[in-house]
C-alpha cells in the first residue's frame, strides 16, 4: 500500500503562502495513494503557469511543456504508452486561452486523461492579467475599468466537446477533492475536474461564498450519482425540475419531500441537465460540486491501439524491410 508521502518528490514548493495550489497538491497525492498506483506508473503533464508547477513537486514522472500544449502532449504520452495513468495539471489560462483548442480536442477525443483545471480567474504567475474565466467587468492590470467581455465556463468547453466527465471541487475542500480525483481516474475517458483555487495575491476571495464548510452548506450542492438533490444547513432545501428549468423548493413547504426532488444521475447520455446543475451559480442557486457527469464511451487510446492490433492481425510485414519488399521492386546490377 503506498501512502501520500510515496508521491511527494524532494522539490521545496515555491508557490506563495496561501495559494490554493498547496491544497490541491497534497488532495492529488492522497487521491494517487488511495487509488494505490505505483509511482513509476503515473505521468504528470503540465503546461505554463502556477498550477503546472505541479510536476516537480511530485515523485512520479513529469513533464513540464510549453504553454497550453499540455493536453496534446498528454494524448501523445497515453497514446504511445496506453498503460500509464496520465494526469495534466493545468490553470484556467493555460488550458482555456492558448491551449483552448488543444483542450477541446483531448476531451473530444476521449483520450483516457485525468485533467485537472485550476481555475482561480486571474493569470497568476504572469502577474495578474485577467485570464479567459475572469467574470466581466474584473479590475485588473490587464483592464484597469473592468473587463468588457463575458468569460469561458469550463463546463460549458467540456460539454460542447462531448465531454464524458465533468467534476467541480474547491481547493480547501479536501474530502472532495480526493473523492473526485479519485472518480476521475477510475473513469475511461477523458476526465476534466474545475478546481476552484483562490489566488492570494490577485483574486483573493474570489470563490469567498464557498471558502468555509458553513458557507458551502447553504451556497453549494454536493451531487452524488442515486441520490436526491438537497442541500441547506439543515438539509431542508433541494431542487426540482421545473419545465425545462430549475427551482429551489424548502421541504415540508406546499407539500413538498424529498420524493419531489430531482435524482442524480450522473450516468445519463444525454448531458441536458448536466449542463443545467453545472451552470447553477449564486445567489439564486448553489454552486453544483462533486461528480457531475460521468459517461461511457469509446477511448481514444484504445481505440488507436485496438486498430494497431487489428491491421498487424492482416499484414505479415514485421520490420521496415518487409514493408518496402511488399511494393514493386527491382534489382540493379
Amino acid at each position: 500500500m503506498y501512502t501520500p508521502n510515496d508521491y511527494k518528490s524532494d522539490q521545496y514548493v515555491r508557490w506563495c503562502p496561501g495559494c490554493g495550489d498547496h491544497a490541491l497538491l497534497s488532495s492529488i497525492q492522497k487521491a494517487m495513494a488511495e487509488l494505490n498506483v505505483a509511482p513509476e506508473d503515473i505521468a504528470v503533464v503540465s503546461g505554463i503557469g502556477c498550477s503546472s508547477r505541479t510536476t516537480y513537486y511530485m515523485n512520479t514522472y513529469g513533464m513540464h511543456t510549453i504553454h497550453g500544449r499540455a493536453s496534446a502532449v498528454a494524448t501523445g504520452l497515453k497514446t504511445a504508452n496506453p498503460r500509464m495513468q496520465v494526469w495534466q495539471v493545468t490553470g484556467d489560462g493555460d488550458a482555456l486561452a492558448i491551449g483552448g483548442n488543444h483542450f477541446i480536442h483531448a476531451v473530444r477525443r476521449n483520450v483516457n486523461l485525468n485533467i485537472i483545471l485550476m481555475n482561480n480567474h486571474i493569470y497568476g504567475m504572469t502577474k495578474g492579467q485577467y485570464s479567459p474565466t475572469s467574470p466581466r467587468g474584473f479590475v485588473c492590470k490587464s483592464s484597469p475599468h473592468g473587463t468588457v467581455e463575458d468569460p469561458f465556463r469550463p463546463a460549458e468547453l467540456t460539454f460542447g466537446a462531448r465531454g464524458t466527465f465533468f467534476a467541480r471541487t474547491l481547493d480547501v475542500d479536501v474530502a472532495n477533492s480526493v473523492k473526485v480525483f479519485v472518480a476521475a481516474a477510475e473513469h475511461k475517458g477523458t476526465s476534466v475536474v474545475e478546481a476552484f483555487t483562490n489566488c492570494i495575491v490577485y483574486t483573493n476571495g474570489a470563490h469567498s461564498a464557498l471558502a468555509s464548510k458553513d458557507l458551502r452548506t447553504e451556497n453549494a450542492i454536493y451531487l452524488e450519482h442515486g441520490k436526491p438533490m438537497i442541500f441547506g444547513k439543515d438539509n431542508d432545501k433541494g431542487i426540482m425540475q421545473d419545465g425545462f428549468s430549475l427551482k429551489i423548493v424548502k421541504l415540508g413547504e406546499n407539500g413538498i419531500t424529498e420524493k419531489d426532488l430531482l435524482v442524480h444521475d450522473a450516468h445519463c447520455v444525454d448531458g441536458t441537465l448536466h449542463l443545467k446543475l453545472a451552470l447553477m451559480e449564486g445567489p439564486d442557486f448553489p454552486i453544483a460540486l462533486g461528480v457531475i457527469r460521468a459517461v461511457s464511451a469509446p477511448v481514444y487510446d484504445e481505440e488507436v491501439e485496438k486498430q494497431i492490433e487489428e491491421v498487424k492481425a492482416k499484414n505479415p510485414a514485421r520490420n521496415f524491410h518487409d514493408l518496402m519488399m511488399q511494393q514493386d521492386i527491382w534489382e540493379i546490377k
